[in-house]
């Protein structure tokens, strides 16, 4: 990882609808103000993003943008809900890219940043120079269901124990609808309680070996709910899109020509390396010259978080690729 800085630019994207704010979204620039230009998408849904997150980058060669999504970090409302769809985050990152008089950028996301990094690149290709994604997600209803429901309850039955307590047994079948409920409760204990649980489950199994500064956070009421609110949102609406769209023909023919790299731990059970795999199969397709440069990294001793050694690493020095060729 690069040293860490501090951004030389901060802002708001405010976001109206009929003349009245919804949302005021938080963003930062940092590095070199005449560098390639290169936007971070954090994960979550609702995750927001962090000083380190800055250091995937040279900041002698890159612009690096930051920005928290809907509801997200300091974005504003905190945990909102209203107006808030991948679409609408689609064109959050034109329009921020459009405040910043960028032409063109990289675009670097992981986990649900990888599925927010598709959807716009598949929605606005002219303007992605390269996609570096770690830890594929696709919102898939498989993988809502391998993580949330039958899957990973299996390797971490402790933790699973821990996650399905606040839930009734009787509506234990179908535990993201059940913890819709819970988490829009009027009772602000209700909600509280399945927010920390929800979220301990995500910091629990994100990395091969567990970590307690994660664990902690998911007990900050704040970051929990916003995180577990927005995430439960965006799955129990699949997305607000087709199963599978991302992943699809049409598709994934919007983006062939874009340089990809992909990145992804060999033990993640939040995002499975079977999506990145498809990704790879589907972004393959029979071959072509039109097609454009294309890698993909599984990490042998790792999970899903990106804070893990090989994939901080492997994330740099594909950070470092991007920047030099394209």
């Amino acid at each position: 990882m690069y040293p860490p800085i501090e951004p030389y630019e901060t802002g708001t994207v405010d976001i109206l609808a009929s003349l009245t704010l919804i949302h005021s979204l938080y963003y930062e620039v940092s590095g070199n103000k005449d560098g390639v230009p290169v936007v971070f998408l954090h994960g979550g849904p609702g995750g927001g993003v962090s000083p380190k997150d800055r250091q995937f980058f040279n900041p002698d060669k890159y612009k690096i943008v930051l920005f928290d999504q809907r509801g997200a970090g300091k974005s504003k409302p905190s945990a909102c809900t209203e107006c808030n769809t991948t679409w609408d985050l689609v064109d959050d990152i034109e329009c921020l890219r459009e405040q910043l008089s960028i032409e063109k950028w990289h675009v670097f996301g992981g986990s649900w940043g990888s599925t927010l990094a598709l959807a716009y690149a598949q929605t606005y290709p002219e303007r992605v120079r390269s996609l570096v994604l770690r830890g594929i997600f696709t919102l898939r209803k498989s993988e809502i269901r391998f993580f949330y429901q039958d899957g990973a309850s299996h390797l971490f039955p402790e933790e699973w124990s821990r996650y399905v307590d606040p839930v009734e047994p009787a509506q234990r079948n179908d535990l993201v609808n059940a913890y819709h409920s819970l988490l829009n409760s009027p009772d602000e204990k209700v909600r509280l309680r399945a927010a920390r649980a929800w979220s301990r489950w995500e910091m629990a199994t994100s990395r091969l070996f567990v970590s307690q500064d994660l664990l902690e956070k998911a007990e900050s009421d704040d970051f929990a709910l916003a995180f577990s609110r927005i995430e439960n949102h965006y799955f129990v609406n699949e997305g607000f899109m087709r199963d599978g769209q991302l992943l699809e023909e049409q598709s994934i023919e919007k983006i062939r020509h874009i340089p990809m790299i992909i990145v992804q731990g060999r033990y993640d059970v939040v995002c499975p390396a079977t999506t990145a795999w498809a990704l790879k199969t589907a972004r393959e397709g029979n071959g072509g010259s039109k097609y454009g440069p294309f890698a993909f990294h599984v990490i042998p001793d790792a999970g899903h978080s990106s804070r893990e050694a090989g994939i901080e690493k492997k994330l740099v020095e594909a950070a470092d690729e991007v920047v030099e060729k394209y």
